[in-house]
């Protein structure tokens, strides 16, 4: 295959993704302008709460974790120390 033939389909394939991304932007913004179709509240103002509350607990049983494994190492060097 010539090495322009590679090239402009390499554009072609940048241009569409390119179109594809831009599409996939303003289905995102349609869909956070407006509200449920139902009529009913927007569902981020439940997502967002929700998403801060599974975060925090996810900082904090990752801390209770790195605590645990500074303790478990600490045993196991202890226990692997020589004794005199």
């Amino acid at each position: 295959m010539h090495p322009l033939t590679i090239y402009a389909l390499e554009l072609a394939r940048d241009r569409n993704r390119e179109i594809n991304a831009e599409h996939l932007l303003a289905e995102q913004r349609r869909s956070l302008a407006g509200s449920d179709q139902d009529g009913g509240p927007r569902l981020t103002l439940v997502r967002h709460p929700v998403a801060v509350v599974l975060a925090a607990f996810s900082r904090g049983s990752a801390a209770a974790v790195r605590r645990l494994d500074e303790c478990v190492a600490d045993d196991l060097g202890r226990s692997l120390a020589p004794t005199e």
